[in-house]
């Protein structure tokens, strides 16, 4: 009989575990797990089974338990898009945006090829300005000029986006700015389609019997704290990508149509305690049209990749942090209601609401001026639908970070289950067991979450997944072969 493994000498934990995951029998299905969900940072741990039974005798053909697992679970990916938390999860979500962005510039997935004919512009549209900031602006040639302050700052300053003058910069217009950005997106969305038919010379209805006003959207932070859209939009047919627009409908008509939105796209904001504001977008708008053959300097690959990269990437590029402030006991209101119907001041929080003391975040004094923003905001019952407590970490945006309209291309949702089914697949193909049919077997489920995130010592095995993977992808992008 094999001696038990004494560990009590190895002083690291994780070191520890993972020495103990390595003698198990069936150490190669701890990888095998591992390595299926990429190296996720913090998967979702489940415990349960599944069994295929035969729907006329009722007996069981196939059966699958947590508890033949060597850990005792099964190990799913957190699925988290943000690159901050799950480096694996956002590679594959940019992965597929990337896809759905370009099959609606190129054609495919359900997306005829013909739609790189239609007319395609790429437009960024910008906040407006709540006060002079630091920047860095160069000449064509390169030269990097001085600031309003009479410095000359490099790339990565810490002072670049932040304010000359922090005492009179508008901070609260800047917090209700962001937390209407998505509203304000909206209303940009109903003009562009106003102002398209007034350019042609026709109602709007006609317009919408004779074409179709198809969009993907992403935001990004600037450095100052403010998003900003970057948008593929295109004209279709009435029926959508399948059909062309009218020979009237042009890339020029549409550039118009944009340029005058903006302007018209306002939001007003009323309120006791800072009175009457109007929100629009800012002075600054980009419309570029992208090439239809792919040979000019914007084309679709670019577009693609330029929008995938953003739909990973969150507030936390702003120098903010990545994670949300509110205390979980009382969700952000420094109170709990007892039994007794009282409220009584949260113990965890002691009344502040907050998980974490903002005068503490490791953050630059204008990001905690705006999160700070954002909180006081939030105990305004006028304000209280735009959730700023729970959006405080992302100075105060809380529309998607990424979103199209209807028909511009296929879905996320469709793209995983087009994944879903080719593991099926792949799985089915070297099963060598009898294949089923689905249409005589029923299949039963019992799931329950246990937990997230690994042991100490699979810790270590899912860093070198990310590790192997992060290199596997550098040497791809330099053209290299991975051994």
């Amino acid at each position: 009989m094999k001696a038990p493994l004494d560990l009590r000498h190895v002083a690291s934990l994780a070191l520890r575990d993972l020495i103990h995951l390595a003698h198990h029998p069936d150490f190669d299905r701890v990888q095998d797990q591992i390595n299926r969900i990429r190296g996720c940072t913090r998967p979702v741990q489940l415990v349960g089974s599944t069994e295929t039974r035969d729907t006329a005798s009722g007996t069981v053909v196939r059966a699958y338990s947590t508890a033949d697992e060597p850990t005792g679970r099964l190990l799913t990916a957190c699925g988290n898009r943000r690159s901050s938390r799950c480096p694996s999860c956002s590679r594959l979500y940019a992965a597929d945006t990337y896809h759905l962005i370009r099959a609606g510039l190129s054609g495919g997935k359900s997306v005829p090829e013909t739609v790189r004919t239609h007319p395609r512009l790429f437009v960024t549209l910008t906040a407006p300005s709540f006060g002079p900031v630091h920047n860095r602006r160069t000449t064509d040639a390169g030269e990097n000029l001085a600031c309003r302050c009479g410095t000359r700052h490099p790339a990565d300053a810490p002072a670049l986006g932040t304010p000359l003058s922090p005492a009179t910069y508008d901070y609260t217009g800047a917090v209700l700015w962001n937390a209407h950005a998505g509203a304000l997106w909206a209303r940009f969305t109903t003009y562009l389609r106003r102002e398209l038919a007034a350019h042609l010379g026709m109602t709007q209805k006609a317009l919408n019997a004779a074409l179709r006003v198809s969009f993907a959207k992403v935001a990004e932070y600037q450095r100052r704290g403010l998003v900003h859209f970057h948008a593929v939009i295109r004209l279709d047919g009435p029926e959508g990508s399948n059909e062309p627009p009218p020979r009237w409908a042009t890339a020029a008509a549409l550039t118009q149509a944009i340029k005058a939105a903006r302007k018209r796209a306002v939001l007003t904001v009323a309120s006791d305690a800072i009175g009457e504001r109007e929100f629009g977008w800012g002075r600054q708008l980009r419309v570029d049209e992208i090439a239809a053959l792919g040979d000019g300097e914007l084309t679709d690959q670019k577009v693609a990749a330029y929008v995938a990269k953003y739909a990973t990437k969150s507030a936390e590029d702003s120098g903010t942090v990545d994670r949300s402030l509110r205390c979980p006991h009382c969700t952000g209101r420094g109170y709990q209601v007892g039994p007794d119907g009282f409220r009584d001041l949260c113990d965890e929080c002691e009344g502040t609401g907050q998980s974490e003391p903002i005068a503490d975040l490791p953050v630059h004094s204008h990001v905690r001026q705006m999160i700070r923003t954002a909180w006081s905001l939030g105990h305004l019952p006028e304000f209280a639908e735009l959730k700023l407590w729970k959006w405080a970490h992302m100075l105060g945006f809380r529309g998607h970070f990424s979103s199209k309209s209807r028909r511009y291309s296929t879905t996320l949702g469709a793209l995983r289950d087009i994944r879903r089914t080719w593991r099926t697949e792949q799985a089915r193909a070297t099963d060598d067991r009898p294949e089923l049919d689905e249409e005589s077997t029923l299949v039963v489920s019992h799931w329950q979450y246990l937990a997230s995130g690994y042991s100490p010592g699979e810790e270590l095995l899912a860093a070198q997944v990310r590790h192997e993977n992060a290199q596997a992808e550098r040497l791809k992008a330099e053209g290299k072969p991975w051994l």
